[in-house]
């Protein structure tokens, strides 16, 4: 037996609008969605800004983007990209009217939190290895603790050659962390404010 509606709930379906999700609109949307996600997963996985200027560039030459050349005249609809250090990228498809009647731009950055090696950054104490460090990005302190960290980056030799560096990932390789304090050892350190309970060494 259906359920006899109150005048409460007959205006309600009058006056408010109930939408549907995008899922039960388009069922097709969700398998978009998800082929989207999956790529912007393995995007993801890019943690430094070389990384993902090396990510960039093969999709950029799929969609026609060739490597910009200095002196080269462009016809409108070319498209060609930039590489500023491995650490950059300017992409540009050139329109049909003069610059003079403007540009559209957009910006992105790719950097992330992290912790920059210093200049000469490796020590060691008591048998231990250690690296100088300065924190880069908008995260709390604290959280860099006794987590699992990995390093990447790119060595530079003295024969001008560079060596990409990523090691942490795999679940095979060594694990970094920034130590935190044994709780029986943390008397002073539990009576800080959480801004400075991991101070920015």
């Amino acid at each position: 037996m259906a359920e006899k509606k109150s005048e409460g709930q007959k205006l309600e379906e009058k006056l408010l609008m109930k939408s549907k999700n995008l899922g039960e609109s388009d069922g097709s949307l969700l398998d978009k969605t998800m082929g989207f996600s999956e790529e912007y997963k393995g995007f993801l996985c890019n943690k430094t800004e070389r990384e993902v200027v090396d990510y960039a560039i093969p999709i950029l030459k799929k969609k026609g983007y060739k490597e910009f050349q200095l002196g080269k005249k462009y016809a409108p609809g070319s498209k060609f990209y930039m590489n500023n250090r491995d650490k950059a990228l300017i992409m540009v498809t050139v329109g049909k009217r003069p610059v003079a009647d403007g540009l559209r731009i957009g910006v992105s950055h790719t950097d992330s939190p992290r912790l920059d090696f210093k200049p000469n950054p490796l020590f060691e104490d008591t048998d231990m290895a250690y690296f100088k460090t300065h924190y880069y990005g908008g995260i709390k302190k604290y959280q860099w603790a006794a987590i699992p960290l990995s390093l990447h980056g790119v060595v530079m030799l003295t024969n001008g050659k560079t060596i990409k560096v990523k090691i942490g990932e795999d679940e095979k390789d060594p694990v970094f962390c920034v130590t935190d304090l044994l709780p029986h050892l943390a008397m002073n350190q539990m009576k800080k404010p959480a801004s400075e309970v991991i101070e920015g060494e």
